[in-house]
């Protein structure tokens, strides 16, 4: 008998959600740095946009309450349709479940706000209701405290949720280095958003290779000049 969660996640057998990636919900984290939220949320969609992972971004009470969505996520899919609800369980809103089935991928990708409110319902109902698989980014998502965060991590992955970071999913869809089409998107993102990794391979391309400096524009470097010392 085949097990679904042996299967690695692929460009063609996934989707991704974002929910709820707000000011007023990200106010109300705690259990992550909410700069490294930011920072993540968008590295993740920056990897769905360049491995083609049909994307769906909903929010709750924007103009009421939550507010609108990060704007770099949102740069990362100009012109994208953003699915408005009132309910903080996705589920329960039909333009999202309908979203879900067109793109036709059992395995769904998750990060939002609060992990144990709006990603723990909707886990729980899409994998009841719509017989989906959840994989929940647990670093671009964040609860109102840590506890919160984890113990809504926790019992997820006793209903079969299972856990995942941003980089642990952009690097599964890549998964072999000599796929040279999405090779330079990838490791453009690790640059950008993957802290000491990007550095290393900043490193790596300028002091081994002797590829030219990342930086945009030319940088002269004065040679040092040594003061009186007295």
């Amino acid at each position: 008998m085949s097990n679904p969660k042996l299967e690695v996640l692929t460009p063609s057998n996934s989707q991704l959600i974002f929910i709820d990636h707000q000011p007023q919900m990200a106010f109300g984290v705690q259990s992550i740095d909410r700069q490294t939220l930011k920072n993540n949320t968008v590295a993740l969609a920056k990897a769905g946009k360049v491995f083609n992972i049909p994307t769906i971004i909903t929010t709750v009470e924007t103009e009421s309450f939550s507010g609108h969505t990060y704007p770099e996520l949102l740069d990362v899919f100009p012109g994208k349709e953003i699915l408005e609800r009132t309910s903080m369980n996705s589920w329960d809103d039909q333009k999202v479940r309908d979203a879900l089935k067109k793109n036709g991928r059992k395995k769904v990708v998750v990060a939002g706000l609060w992990t144990e409110v709006c990603n723990n319902s909707f886990a729980l109902c899409a994998m009841l209701e719509g017989d989906y698989e959840i994989y929940m980014v647990a670093d671009a998502s964040g609860g109102t405290s840590l506890m919160a965060h984890d113990l809504a991590m926790q019992r997820m992955i006793q209903a079969g949720v299972v856990p995942v970071t941003w980089q642990q999913v952009m690097l599964e869809w890549q998964r072999d280095w000599a796929r040279k089409e999405t090779y330079d998107a990838v490791t453009s993102i690790v640059k950008e958003h993957s802290g000491a990794y990007g550095m290393g391979i900043d490193y790596a391309y300028t002091m081994v290779h002797k590829a030219p400096a990342r930086s945009v524009g030319a940088h002269e470097t004065l040679a040092p000049v040594p003061a009186p010392v007295r």
